[in-house]
């Protein structure tokens, strides 16, 4: 017949070893999962550092072209105001010339173009030349028109400089075209300068946005392997929580199997004992170590 408490004895073991079995593969797992948690870590850290310092550089480009387009708007204020003076100037000088035109026709010194009307050919021809691509041979005839408008300026101012007022008026007339001519290149200066800082500053805002979607890109990196390693912490977590509930089946089993072994131990001394005593009772001598397995079990 078989010994019920050895079976027992067996299934316990059996069991016991296949818990033990499965804490090892549990820690293994936990190891596992712990590394990769690390690994997830340190590549968000890395993605993070990359993202924040694209996101520094992209504010100081920003920075850079919000100076560069307050540049720009205070080189248009400066090219309304040079324009605006160089128009009162112009608009004074006109005067001045229509008033002249008056006196010279009053006094029969030729027809033809007004002197206002001469000096704004002039200019037109010369902001043309300034501002247009022309072939050699338009630039020389536009060249010849001008010299031409040029000398008839001259000739009438030369009528008008025999007579001390027309002279003075003459001279008052310059002197504002010169002023005005003054404002005018400042116009062209602040333009040029408004310009020049719109075009850089639309080149760094171009570039602040390439580096901002690079910031995204690393954000989304970021976030990506952020979600990862918490999922590894979470399996991390979770074997952990395992293996300590699995010790504590195994600390139960094990209390359980060596209270049953000791039991085992008691039984097989007590009937050990038992046989020791009926001999003892047939006459049988009892040596040391049979006296002391009798006290022990309590039949002395």
């Amino acid at each position: 017949m078989h010994n019920p408490q050895l079976v027992l004895e067996k299934e316990d073991y059996r069991l016991l070893n296949e818990l033990q079995g499965r804490k090892a593969d549990l820690k293994d797992k936990s190891e596992e999962y712990k590394n990769k948690r690390n690994e997830f870590n340190l590549e968000a850290s890395k993605c993070a550092s990359k993202r924040n310092d694209l996101n520094k550089r992209t504010k100081e480009l920003i920075d850079e072209a919000q100076q560069l387009k307050k540049l720009r708007d205070e080189n248009n204020e400066k090219v309304a105001e040079a324009k605006l003076k160089r128009d009162e100037l112009n608009e004074g000088a006109n005067k001045i010339y229509a008033e002249l035109d008056k006196i010279r026709k009053g006094m029969n010194l030729g027809d033809g173009p007004s002197l206002k009307e001469l000096k704004r050919q002039i200019d037109a021809l010369e902001f043309k030349q300034q501002t247009e691509v022309m072939t050699p041979a338009k630039e020389r005839e536009l060249v010849d028109n001008i010299a031409t408008l040029t000398d008839e300026l001259k000739r009438r101012k030369q009528q008008l400089e025999g007579n001390t007022e027309l002279k003075s008026l003459l001279e008052n007339a310059q002197t504002l075209r010169d002023e005005a001519l003054v404002h005018h290149n400042k116009v062209k200066e602040y333009a040029d300068a408004a310009q020049q800082h719109h075009d850089k500053m639309i080149v760094i805002f171009k570039e602040a946005d390439a580096v901002r979607a690079e910031s995204d890109a690393a954000h989304k990196e970021f976030v990506k392997a952020q979600e990862a390693a918490d999922e590894q912490h979470r399996l991390f977590i979770q074997t952990q929580k395992e293996i300590r509930e699995l010790n504590k089946v195994i600390i139960g089993l094990k209390r359980k199997t060596k209270e049953t072994k000791d039991e085992s131990i008691r039984e097989q001394a007590k009937k050990e004992a038992e046989e020791v005593y009926n001999q003892f009772k047939l006459g049988e001598k009892l040596n040391t170590e049979d006296l002391m397995l009798l006290q022990r079990s309590g039949l002395l």
